[in-house]
This record gives structure tokens, C-alpha cells and sequence, in this order.
């Protein structure tokens, strides 16, 4: 009986202890900022280049109504519970309404709530708008211990609801922030919208599709403005950088910088993407042209849907023609 009863007291101990170490564990950060010892707070400068180029990306570039250019940035810093935006995962309606036409509001509401009902969020930041597809702007966010991840949205001008971003990055390494990092940085497509090319109408996809990364090959289809079928990858669109700002200088606030970017900087660093010629497939053939009992010419055509840029492949013969016997003759 003594034996039953020590079996009974320590398997209750026993559970005691795994459900006060489960407990404790549940109250702690999930993801990878768990374990992050740095010190409390870090600041960054953040810098958003636009390499959105006609040399780079020559398909349908848009050159007016409007020109090529880049939305304001909006970003947060954040714990693992929050998720601004996620790849194969469907959109939130604030990131639809930012990705589709700019707006701001939805999401900031969303990011503001999150903050307010599980305290996964610490800051919010934005920059400028670039009002080409090259250039620069920048701004400052802050990271805390228990909010070291960023995410930012910025909404590519004009699209269906294509945007660049970054989802989830850790800037704490462990016991330290890291000082700089770098991330290039390509198209994605929200799933709202079911557009093809820059000006597309809008046409909302009924029922919404998830998130997807935008490439050379995908949508595979040649009316879209990113389809460069002879790319094994698309050049980079844009580029952030995060730099780490030293103590002895977080008094200081530098200003926006919002210029052209320099071409040592941007284009010169992107090779040149080469674009084929495309032409309409051929009309039917003409009426028979010719003298009656001998032998006459017919003629089809075909136009020019999109000129060659970058060394692509030069367009072909635009008319064919051809033998045939003349008609209605006597």
C-alpha cells in the first residue's frame, strides 16, 4: 500500500513540474525573437531603392498615365504573433486596399488593433513616396527586444495590386542587433486583382487567390508585363537596406532622402534584359491579284504587338505572299 501511494505522490510531482514548465513556456514569444538577449532597443535607418528601369524591365514599361513609380512605404516592427503580409497566405484587407490603390487606413487600423489586443506590435514607420521607378527613400524604425522582426508593404505604381516587401525580418542575431543587412526584393501579386499588365482595369479575382511571388515564368502567360520566358530569374525591382544607428548619433534625425537614384548606383549594376520581338498571329489571305490564266499573288499580314529592346530578337517579315489562281475569271 506504502508503494502504491509513493507512485501516486510522485507521478503527481511529476506533473506538477511539466505542467509549471509548459506554462511558463506558453508566456513566452513564439518564433525565432524568442531568443533574443540584445539590449532593449535598437534603431535603424532604413533605405528603400527603386530600381524599377526601362533597361531592366523594357516589357509594357510604363512611360506615362501614370509613369513608373513607387508608393509610400508603410511598415511595422513587431513580434511573431503579428504577420503583416505572407507568402501562399490570403491577403488582409488592408494590404488589399494598399496593394490595389495605395490606402493606407485599413491596414494601419489593422496593425493598430493587433498592437492593442496581444501586444505583438511596437512601432509603426513610413517614408515617402518616389515618384519614379528609380530612386531613393528612407525613414527610421525602432526594434525592441520582444519586437525585433520588420514587415513593410510598398505598392508598385501603376498595377493591378503588385507590391514589394518584406515579411517577418529578424534583425536580433542572439545577444546582438545586426548592424546592417540588405535584402533585393521582387514583385508579388496580393491575389485581389486578376490583371496581366501595369494598366489593367480593375477586375477583382472572385474568389481572392493567396499571395504569390511574381516571376519571369509565372503567370505563364505572354500578356504579362513581368514575362520574360528567356530569364532563369527576374533582375531585383528594388533593394532595402537597414542600417543600424550608433548611439552617439540617435540624437541626430537626418532627413528624408527622396532623389533620383544615380546611375553608378542602379543601372548600371542591372544588365540590360533583352526583349524579342512579338507580332499578331497572321490575318487570312487576301484576294487573288492576277491576270486570268495565269498564275496571280495573294498577300497576309500581320502588326507588331510589342518592338524589340536590349538586343532581343529583331521583328520578322510582317507580309508573306504566295502563288494562287485568280477568280471569277472567264
Amino acid at each position: 500500500m506504502e508503494n502504491l501511494m509513493f507512485v501516486y505522490w510522485s507521478c503527481k510531482v511529476i506533473w506538477t513540474v511539466l505542467v509549471t514548465i509548459l506554462g511558463y513556456a506558453s508566456s513566452l514569444p513564439v518564433g525565432e525573437d524568442a531568443l533574443c538577449t540584445a539590449e532593449e532597443l535598437a534603431k535603424y535607418r532604413i533605405i528603400f531603392t527603386g530600381k524599377w528601369s526601362q533597361t531592366a524591365f523594357p516589357k509594357q514599361y510604363p512611360l506615362y498615365r501614370p509613369p513608373a513609380q513607387w508608393s509610400s512605404l508603410l511598415g511595422v516592427t513587431h513580434s511573431s504573433d503579428y504577420s503583416m503580409w505572407k507568402k501562399n497566405e490570403y491577403a488582409s484587407n488592408g494590404v488589399r486596399d494598399f496593394a490595389e490603390k495605395g490606402e493606407a487606413w485599413a491596414l494601419m487600423k489593422e496593425i493598430e488593433e493587433a498592437g492593442e489586443k496581444i501586444q505583438s506590435v511596437h512601432g509603426i514607420f513610413s517614408a515617402p513616396a518616389i515618384s519614379s521607378g528609380t530612386g531613393q527613400t528612407s525613414t527610421e524604425l525602432e526594434a525592441h527586444l520582444r519586437h525585433p522582426l520588420v514587415s513593410f508593404v510598398v505598392r508598385i505604381v501603376p498595377s493591378p495590386d503588385w507590391f514589394v516587401g518584406i515579411d517577418s525580418l529578424n534583425l536580433c542575431e542572439g545577444d546582438h542587433w545586426m548592424d546592417e543587412v540588405s535584402v533585393d526584393l521582387f514583385p508579388y501579386d496580393a491575389g485581389t486583382d486578376s490583371g496581366f499588365t501595369f494598366s489593367s482595369p480593375n477586375f477583382a479575382t472572385i474568389p481572392q487567390d493567396t499571395v504569390t511571388e511574381i516571376t519571369c515564368s509565372s503567370p505563364s502567360h505572354p500578356a504579362n508585363s513581368f514575362y520574360y520566358p528567356k530569364l532563369k530569374i527576374l533582375p531585383p525591382i528594388a533593394q532595402v537596406t537597414m542600417v543600424k544607428i550608433k548611439k552617439s548619433q540617435l540624437g541626430l534625425s537626418a532627413p528624408f532622402i527622396n532623389l533620383p537614384a544615380k546611375s553608378n548606383e542602379i543601372i548600371d549594376t542591372v544588365s540590360e534584359t533583352p526583349l524579342d520581338c512579338e507580332v499578331s498571329q497572321w490575318s487570312s489571305w487576301g484576294l487573288c491579284r492576277g491576270v486570268c490564266r495565269e498564275t496571280g499573288t495573294k498577300i497576309r499580314t500581320r502588326f507588331v504587338l510589342l518592338q524589340p529592346a536590349n538586343n532581343g530578337m529583331p521583328c520578322p517579315n510582317l507580309d508573306e505572299e504566295t502563288g494562287c489562281e485568280p477568280e471569277n475569271c472567264v
